[in-house]
C-alpha cells in the first residue's frame, strides 16, 4: 500500500464532473478519481477546515465516531473494477477492528476531519495513476540501469562478510 494525500479538486475539462487529486508523499504519483459535485464540495470544505453552523453528512459521521469512541484508522482505496473505485474504512473501538465499505469520497472526506491517512493498493496505483514527475521517473531508470551494467560476479562474493570457498 501507499500513502497518499489529498492534493486538491480539479474539474475535467470535457466533462465538468469534479476529480479529487490523490499524491503520493513524494509527489511522484497521481490518482485522479471522478466524483460528484456534492462530495467534491464536502472535501472542499474539510480542505479548507470549514465548520457549518448545523452538521452536514460527513460532520455527523465524524461526530457520532467521536460520541461512540470510534477511531478511524486508516482509509484504503483497494480495488478498481469497471472504472469504479472500491474504498474501505478501518475503524477500531477498543479492541474491536473493523472494515466499513464505503466510497472513495466519502471515505476521503471523513479521513480529512478526523485527519486519518489515506493508504492506497499498488494495484490501484499501477492501474490508474498518472506520473507527476516523469524526469524524475527517467533519472531513476537511467540510474538503475547504470547500476546494472556496472556489477561484475565478483561485487556478490565479498558482500555481507562472506568470501569465496565459506
Amino acid at each position: 500500500m501507499i500513502e497518499m494525500r489529498v492534493a486538491g479538486i480539479a474539474v475535467d475539462t470535457v466533462t465538468r464532473s469534479p476529480i479529487v487529486l490523490l499524491k503520493d508523499v513524494l509527489d511522484r504519483r497521481a490518482l485522479p478519481i471522478y466524483i460528484g459535485q456534492d462530495q467534491a464540495k464536502a472535501i472542499i470544505s474539510a480542505l479548507e477546515r470549514q465548520t457549518p453552523p448545523r452538521p452536514l453528512t460527513h460532520d455527523l459521521m465524524v461526530n457520532f465516531l467521536e460520541e461512540w469512541s470510534i477511531t478511524l484508522d486508516r482509509v484504503i482505496i483497494h480495488s478498481l473494477q469497471d472504472n469504479t473505485f472500491y474504498a474501505s474504512l478501518c475503524v477500531s473501538q477498543g479492541e474491536t477492528k473493523k472494515e466499513i465499505d464505503a466510497r472513495p469520497s466519502d471515505a476521503i472526506s471523513i479521513a480529512l476531519r478526523t485527519g486519518s491517512p489515506i493508504w492506497v493498493m499498488e494495484e490501484v496505483i499501477a492501474d490508474a495513476s498518472i506520473p507527476v514527475d516523469q524526469d524524475k521517473d527517467e533519472e531513476e531508470r537511467r540510474a538503475f540501469r547504470e547500476f546494472v551494467s556496472n556489477i561484475r560476479p565478483e561485487d556478490f562474493l565479498h558482500r555481507g562478510g562472506y568470501s569465496r570457498g565459506s
